[in-house]
């Protein structure tokens, strides 16, 4: 277990406390101590035949139950970025955990590696709903957890795969997509139960315009609930502070921009205040 002030700086501990606190949010008692207890453990749990490795946090310290946040990891699998997010929301009062999308702890460190480990998934929407399933299961056996309110994020392919979770009529109150691809399983709303929060990179180059086009006019088709948010100056991955040094590595067109980060993750807060009831 750790203290909370060995995750966030003071500023940024104050500024969760304030969202946090925010009229509608029902993680609102869990994170008004300063003195609270992030746990984080990681679960095994099993699809299949393959184990998979999540990560879990939540504040230790209060016993009441509390929203679920499922996170879904960018192609380069589950590593610290999403743990961090993980821990992020544990400090405003969820039960937050990052799955272990590719199983057996899978990462990869090359853009070709990350290709191969996430082409099956892209391919096989089926597949990615038994792996994401089989963590909501799991968190769902938290006496913590408040089984009535759930909800998934995620990041460049796990924001693609929380949208597909939700065409595919995922109970869940809303996903949230950072910078993830628009394009998978149709909508339709005979099962479509989530509410839809996208925060887009306007300057994303690996999204295409006309898909931004698609999409919305997909869901507008259904009268689905979505908002779409797009960020000036944002490229893909724009969440992300390695992102930077990953794109000069890779000669990929993705950047961290930090107004875009912190603006979507407060449009992310604001979502979860009017979803969680």
């Amino acid at each position: 277990m750790i203290k909370l002030n060995q995750i966030l700086p003071a500023t940024a501990f104050a500024l969760l406390v304030t969202l946090a606190t925010c009229k509608g949010n029902t993680a609102q008692t869990s994170a008004n101590s300063t003195n609270m207890i992030i746990k984080e453990e990681t679960v095994a749990y099993t699809s299949d035949t393959v184990t998979m490795n999540g990560f879990v946090a939540y504040n230790d310290a209060d016993t009441a139950k509390r929203p679920v946040v499922l996170i879904v990891h960018e192609w380069w699998g589950l590593n610290d970025y999403a743990k961090g997010r993980a821990k992020q929301l544990a400090a405003l009062g969820y039960l937050a955990i990052a799955i272990d999308m590719y199983g057996n702890n899978q990462t990869a460190e090359t853009p070709q590696e990350a290709g191969a480990l996430a082409t099956p998934f892209y391919k096989d929407p089926q597949l990615a709903k038994a792996r994401f399933d089989a963590a909501l299961t799991k968190i769902k056996t938290y006496p913590q957890a408040d089984t009535n309110n759930i909800a998934a994020i995620g990041y460049c392919f796990g924001g693609g795969m929380v949208l597909n979770m939700a065409r595919l009529g995922e109970d869940l109150k809303g996903v949230v997509s950072f910078h993830g691809s628009l394009m998978g399983v149709p909508a339709d709303k005979n099962t479509l139960k989530a509410d839809i929060l996208v925060c887009h990179g306007a300057d994303d180059q690996f999204v295409k315009p006309e898909e931004v086009t698609a999409f919305k006019n997909q869901l507008d088709s259904i009268g689905a609930a979505y908002t779409f948010k797009s960020y000036e100056g944002a490229t893909h991955a724009f969440s992300n502070p390695g992102a930077t040094e990953k794109g000069k590595k890779y000669s990929l067109p993705i950047a961290y921009n930090a107004a875009a980060d912190t603006a979507s993750f407060n449009e992310m807060i604001s979502f979860f205040g009017k979803v969680f009831k």
